[in-house]
């Protein structure tokens, strides 16, 4: 029985933590567009506030298995009936998160394509 090439371990160790990160990334992408939706579905509910997340502080702050904060974004053009909701930032914020979840999609991909790559070729030696 061989051991494995140290090159090997030190990838064994790396790819979890990558994955790991993308899975954090892409739960906070759907927990944006749970709240964008629901900012949606409000659009016209008298005194309804926009919700959001400090989608940056919380990538950079993300712990696994904790909760983002959820924030009243500020500087939102109020209607006379007290909401805030503003269809075009929120289709806006829609297609941002469909890209930041197809660039994560794609790179999570590509992570389990190295590892199909990496196996076969151990297989062959």
């Amino acid at each position: 029985m061989s051991s494995w090439p140290p090159i090997c371990i030190d990838f064994t160790i790396m790819l979890p933590a990558i994955t790991s990160r993308l899975e954090g990334y892409m739960d906070l992408l759907a927990d944006r567009q749970k709240l964008v939706a629901a900012n949606l579905a409000n659009l016209d509910t008298p005194g309804y506030r926009t919700r959001d997340l400090d989608f940056q502080f919380e990538v950079l702050s993300q712990t696994p298995g904790g909760s983002p904060n959820v924030i009243e974004p500020t500087g939102l053009t109020m209607k006379n009936d007290g909401n805030n909701v503003s269809l075009d930032r929120e289709s806006r914020l829609l297609a941002e998160n469909a890209l930041r979840f197809n660039v994560a999609t794609n790179l999570l991909r590509n992570e389990l394509r190295i590892v199909r790559k990496a196996i076969d070729e151990g297989k062959g030696a």
